[in-house]
């Protein structure tokens, strides 16, 4: 077994913490990665590893060989993609995380189309609300709403996406129209339970002055489909993406409240991809994509 074929087996040894764990993802025998990662100790003349019967775990100089050596490994892979990426069409793996009411409302389509205009890339998509280390669950691209905040991401803005301020008639009329941000502090608004912050509404005045109201709610959901479902029935008002709100607003099921304040800071959706991996061209195929449906299907949502 040649050298890099060796670091390979030593880097997953010590990502999964165990000879017998890295064993079964490489389709070896624990005796065949123990044996390996003795030879490149060897050659090394370094312990790389602390073996006992619980567990393994790196030394010193196995951490720094193990920063290292991922990093050149990850370089190398690369590199054979650029090169298969200029002979060939885009193939490989995509694995994609997208929110759920976004992506059951607007993505499904374009995500099926872009499958099929190029078959040689294997998707694997997740629809999912919660909050995502793209890193540790070696996601490709995520997509999300919001303000982003991590500076060790890097991320490409699809769409301008306003929040709305809504609520349905029927609840409207049985606890009056809010005039002012104050206002929202004497009513029940639906809270997202995802929120890492309080429950509260930050917004910018048309004099440009910014503010906090807190809020209080008797309705919570880690759901958007769900939220504008329970602001449907006169549960409470609902601060919501307008991408999702086009059809409740239109036929009168809800109604925008306080449109001269904007909630800030201002939200966009994102593709976002760790900061330290070369983007594919299946990669950059893809977010290409998406942005063009965005830009067709929102016309009116520019980037601010």
């Amino acid at each position: 077994m040649d050298h890099l074929s060796r670091i390979g087996i030593f880097i997953e040894v010590a990502r999964q913490e165990s000879f017998a764990g890295a064993a079964r993802t490489l389709g070896i025998t624990s005796s065949a990665v123990s044996k390996q990662v003795r030879n490149l100790e060897h050659e090394l003349k370094a312990k790389l590893l602390n073996r006992t019967t619980r567990r393994v775990s790196l030394t010193e100089e196995g951490a720094l060989f193990y920063e290292r050596a991922t990093r050149a490994l990850e370089d190398i892979q690369e590199a054979k993609e650029q090169l298969n990426e200029l002979k060939t069409t885009p193939h490989g793996r995509l694995k994609i995380n997208v929110p759920m009411a976004f992506g059951n409302s607007y993505l499904k389509g374009p995500i099926a189309q872009f499958a099929r205009h190029y078959p040689e890339v294997i998707l694997d998509v997740t629809f999912d609300d919660r909050l995502i280390n793209i890193a540790e669950e070696d996601y490709d691209v995520v997509i999300r709403i919001g303000v982003l905040e991590d500076s060790s991401l890097i991320a490409r803005k699809l769409a301008f996406c306003p929040m709305v301020v809504c609520a349905s008639p029927e609840y409207l009329e049985r606890n009056g129209t809010p005039q002012m941000p104050e206002d929202l502090a004497r009513h029940n608004v639906v809270a997202y339970t995802r929120n890492k912050g309080a429950h509260e509404w930050s917004y910018k005045g048309p004099d440009g002055q910014k503010s906090v109201i807190g809020l209080k709610s008797s309705f919570q959901a880690d759901n958007a489909a769900m939220m504008i479902e329970a602001a449907c029935e006169g549960i409470g008002i609902l601060i919501t993406p307008a991408f999702y709100l086009c059809d409740k607003i239109s036929n009168g099921e809800l109604v925008p409240l306080l449109e001269i304040y904007e909630s800030w800071p201002a939200r966009n959706l994102y593709a976002i991809f760790q900061s330290n991996h070369y983007l594919s061209t299946r990669l950059r195929l893809f977010v290409d994509h998406i942005a063009a449906c965005c830009a067709r299907d929102f016309p009116d949502a520019q980037l601010k």
